[in-house]
């Protein structure tokens, strides 16, 4: 699964990384992003990215409440094409949800070690994500998404048995473009990412606990 992850980027670096004009919103250091929390993503409207907020938890359109939103925080990319809840939004609905970085705890012995997994050039990297708008009964709408994951690479399937699918750059373009509809072309594209890219460091158990959002957080121990 993704559960946390991490996103302390320079405005100027971000609009610059996925060509925006403009970041509408105050974007602060995040050490220890959390579900059911606003996390920053990236769709694309009319040949243009841009970028807003998505509450992490998918609410289905159709759904009657809020709680399919806890259960909701990733999807399978092996099963993405048959659920319900996902099928037709991969056609649709796809974003990216920037990160440099996503933690992923260890099983050792009897403990969990947490670990902190970037890329080797520290950079920033895109997560692959849906999203859709849900209208509550008095009728607010919250938008929101959820991480797609998928089988582990190499030096994930030492730490644990999935990670989130992460887009090639090359590939952004194209999974971003909402007029691209094959499901078989898309489901291409959910591949685990390059081992030899990506590098992970033991970090200090205080990500656990979701208060805990300093840059303490990714200080390697």
């Amino acid at each position: 699964m993704c559960g946390r992850f991490t996103l302390f980027v320079k405005p100027d670096d971000l609009k610059e990384r996925y060509s925006l004009e403009e970041i509408p919103f105050e974007l602060i250091p995040r050490y220890n992003i959390a579900p059911t929390q606003h996390i920053t993503a990236i769709i694309n409207d009319k040949g243009r990215n841009r970028i807003g907020q998505l509450k992490w938890g998918l609410i289905p359109s159709w759904s009657k409440d809020e709680k399919m939103a806890y259960k909701m925080i990733n999807a399978k990319a092996e099963t993405i094409r048959e659920k319900p809840s996902f099928k037709k939004l991969f056609i649709r609905k796809r974003c990216i949800i920037p990160a440099d970085g996503f933690y992923e705890w260890k099983k050792i012995d009897s403990d969990k070690q947490p670990m902190r997994i970037m890329m080797k050039d520290e950079g920033i990297f895109s997560l692959a994500g849906l999203y859709d708008t849900w209208t509550s009964p008095e009728g607010v709408r919250i938008n929101t998404c959820t991480i797609i994951t998928t089988k582990p690479n190499t030096l994930m399937a030492d730490i644990h048995d999935r990670m989130p699918v992460i887009i090639k750059r090359e590939d952004e373009s194209l999974w971003l473009n909402r007029d691209v509809q094959d499901g078989e072309l898309l489901e291409s594209l959910l591949l685990p990412f390059d081992e030899e890219q990506m590098k992970a460091y033991p970090v200090s158990k205080m990500v656990g606990n979701v208060r805990n959002d300093l840059p303490e957080c990714i200080a390697e121990i």
